[in-house]
């Protein structure tokens, strides 16, 4: 598989238009509250009864944080006070129980990912009692050949924390960094030592948790190009396995916390195209491979190697090497995918307690995907994933003829030909070298919703 990356800022920018960025399809603006919690108890059934029954995934929601970063749009709840999360911790245990006992306890838990919000806002006690109530209602897999990742912020833990966390059975870790630049800091409110962080990842190592990955954000405010290159090179030197680098969308009609960032000290629009060349210059140029969607890696690490045999998956949490299990998501807000269905929870923790008070578990709406949507998710899937769309496998999985079936889609892409983003061939439909930062553009051809019935907004594409 061509694994080249091309950026050509013309493209880029011709292509830069707000879309999806395919974590399910179809997306979460087309779940809707007709999906009930009959239907998930349906769907948990019937995934115990398949041939062979998927392994499980947890994902866990702890919406807490002790200071708002401007730029933040998760779902989250500002707050000093600790007990907030005791109380949080004994919901989350009733809906532990309560979705356990949906899943046979043959089945294999091989992936878990704590999200938020900032899940190191629990104390080390607190994280232990959560991983203990699991192992009793899952059968969690000890053998570290399991995925279990946790998102870290730097100001919120100790080296000694980090070994602790290696001690509950993760062995990936996730850091928020955004930026080394003290200025660009100060404007987003995310104050923290790069001693911090290169301290953290050091006791990550001598850890040996197997993978350390850092996140990035390009198109804060007062950041320049010279600033971000300093950063860059400071991750760089840092060397971790994973590379996160993400445009900052800033939407301040939409999001709360952003409008407390100065109109002033936003970069100009052509900043930003600067910064992403500049990113995947200096990342490609220090050896990262790039695994799609903002994601790069080391050659070694498991999603390049994934990414270069074809077995690269993608789920809510991005790429992994674990996406075939069913999801289930826990706490406020989560998403979970279970069979032919997506559910998520409601979004407020006062809905969320008064659910589970009344024996529920915390549905709030979900989509169960028809023949066409499976067929649809597999063609962005293997895009997104590979690179590349390989007719006869999706033929013979779906039944139909490719090039009849999605004639109008593949018409939509004659410019992206034209450009040179990719080449449809008699047997595939391949992204070029300088179309892969524009594969979200590409799969919104195969998407039925588009135009349509496709509700929300997105991001820009690129």
């Amino acid at each position: 598989m061509d694994q080249s990356l091309s950026f050509n800022r013309a493209l880029v920018e011709k292509y830069d238009r707000p879309g999806p960025r395919y974590t399910s399809y179809p997306t979460a603006p087309q779940f809707h509250q007709a999906f009930a919690m009959d239907d998930y108890h349906a769907a948990a059934q019937a995934s115990n009864q398949a041939a062979a029954p998927k392994a499980l995934s947890l994902y866990i929601h702890i919406p807490f944080c002790k200071s708002l970063c401007y730029y933040c749009a998760c779902n989250k709840i500002i707050t000093q006070k600790t007990h907030r999360a005791v109380e949080y911790l004994n919901y989350l245990r009733r809906e532990i129980a309560m979705q356990a006992a949906l899943f046979d306890r043959t089945r294999k838990l091989s992936q878990l990912h704590l999200g938020g919000g900032t899940p190191t806002y629990l104390t080390r006690e607190q994280l232990a009692e959560l991983m203990d109530c699991l192992h009793q209602a899952f059968n969690l897999d000890d053998s570290d050949e399991h995925e279990f990742s946790i998102e870290v912020d730097p100001r919120t833990i100790s080296t000694e924390q980090i070994e602790h966390l290696r001690q509950l059975g993760f062995n990936r870790l996730s850091f928020g960094v955004q930026d080394f630049d003290p200025d660009v800091q100060a404007a987003v409110n995310r104050q923290q030592s790069e001693e911090q962080i290169y301290a953290l990842v050091a006791a990550a190592r001598e850890a040996k948790f197997k993978s350390v990955s850092v996140d990035l954000i390009y198109g804060l405010p007062l950041q320049t190009v010279a600033s971000f290159d300093v950063t860059l090179s400071k991750i760089i030197a840092l060397r971790p396995d994973r590379i996160a680098a993400y445009s900052y969308a800033h939407l301040p009609e939409l999001v709360r916390a952003q409008r407390l960032i100065r109109r002033e000290d936003m970069p100009p629009p052509e900043r930003k195209m600067e910064l992403l060349e500049l990113t995947i210059s200096r990342l490609t140029a220090a050896g990262y491979v790039y695994i799609g969607m903002d994601h790069f890696a080391l050659p070694d690490d498991e999603l390049a190697l994934a990414r270069a045999d074809g077995t690269l998956q993608r789920n809510f949490q991005g790429y992994s090497t674990f996406a075939e299990c069913d999801l289930i998501g826990l706490g406020v807000s989560a998403i979970g995918k279970v069979g032919d269905t997506y559910s998520q929870s409601v979004k407020e923790l006062s809905q969320y307690y008064a659910r589970l008070d009344q024996g529920l578990l915390p549905v709030h709406r979900g989509y169960r995907l028809n023949a066409d949507d499976q067929l649809r998710r597999d063609v962005i899937s293997d895009l997104m994933c590979h690179g590349r769309i390989d007719f006869a496998s999706i033929e013979a999985r779906h039944h139909i003829r490719f090039k009849e079936y999605f004639a109008e889609a593949l018409g939509k892409l004659d410019e992206h030909v034209a450009d040179r983003l990719l080449e449809i061939h008699d047997d595939a439909l391949v992204l070029l070298p300088q179309g892969h930062l524009m594969m979200r553009s590409v799969a919104m051809a195969f998407d039925a919703y588009i135009g349509g019935a496709q509700k929300g907004s997105f991001s820009r594409t690129v």
